[in-house]
């Protein structure tokens, strides 16, 4: 699984060193050479995990989906993004996330007599 695009749709086999990768990253991460150029690309589709190879010289748009299974592989690649994020359950069940125990709340009245008003007048 790639950590680099987080919606891979296909396995690329590098020309150089005969292996699967997710994207170019992960090549240069493992490997000690770079990127061999190629013309002709061999991917695997994630879907339905079979083989098949593009020409890149006369790439057109129906060249964009999976020849087997018709999954379109060329997306808009999602890139993991770093933020703080709190994970919980739903609130409306579970409000221990709102409040803050720190911070002393006040006591609601159930009376109108137990109001203190001294702040109030004037």
């Amino acid at each position: 699984m790639c950590k680099h695009i987080l919606n891979a749709q296909v396995a690329i086999r590098s020309p150089c060193c005969k292996k699967w990768f997710d994207c170019a990253v992960c090549h240069e991460e493992v490997s000690t050479h770079p990127l061999a150029k190629t013309n002709e690309m061999v991917f695997a589709c994630k879907k339905c995990k079979k083989v098949f190879r593009k020409d890149m010289t006369d790439y057109e748009e129906e060249d964009e989906y999976c020849p087997h299974c018709d999954n379109k592989y060329v997306i808009e690649a999602h890139m993991p993004e770093a933020k703080l994020k709190i994970e919980t359950e739903d609130v409306r069940v579970d409000s221990r996330i709102m409040k803050d125990h720190r911070i002393k709340g006040r006591v609601d009245p159930t009376s109108i007599f137990q109001l203190d008003g001294s702040d109030m007048m004037g």
